[in-house]
């Protein structure tokens, strides 16, 4: 279900996407607002579960992690057995950062970032000796155009 949010509250969001190791005091300055209002609307947010989380945001290349995939994936299998096999697996994989169930021809489409072709062929391999999957497609991203955590406010 969707909260209401004001304008200020969008605006405080808006800072806390973009830096959200600014201080309070450079939040409020921002937004037009004193610290603590400003803290009591952080609260709230948090309370009602908009802000799920403060993390870092990591240079994957910078890392070594220069390959990203995209790995589409059809099963044949649907039982919830397998189903929760399949997403224990995916979650224990720190290469896979993104993990999408689709309606359509594909059943899942994975984001996975790994060192190079041969890690992903190691990623693959473990992935299928886990779980039974009947089609596996992996594209190479050549060039990654836009990628963000900025949401829409």
């Amino acid at each position: 279900m969707a909260v209401r949010l004001d304008e200020m509250d969008r605006k405080i969001l808006a800072q806390m996407q973009e830096d959200a190791s600014q201080s309070l005091d450079e939040i409020a300055r921002k937004v037009g607002s004193s610290k603590t209002p400003v803290w009591n609307r952080i609260r709230k947010l948090r309370d009602a579960g908009v802000i799920r989380r403060q993390t870092v945001l990591l240079d994957p290349e910078a890392l070594g992690l220069e390959a990203c995939f995209f790995v589409l994936i059809r099963t044949s299998e649907h039982e919830a057995e397998w189903q929760k096999k399949f997403l224990r697996t995916l979650k224990a994989r720190p290469e896979v950062l993104e993990a999408h169930r689709l309606a359509g021809d594909i059943d899942y489409i994975l984001k996975v970032r790994v060192k190079n072709a041969r890690a992903y062929d190691q990623f693959y391999q473990a992935l299928i000796s886990e779980v039974k999957i009947y089609n596996v497609t992996a594209l190479l991203s050549m060039e990654e155009i836009k990628s963000t955590t900025l949401l829409p406010l």
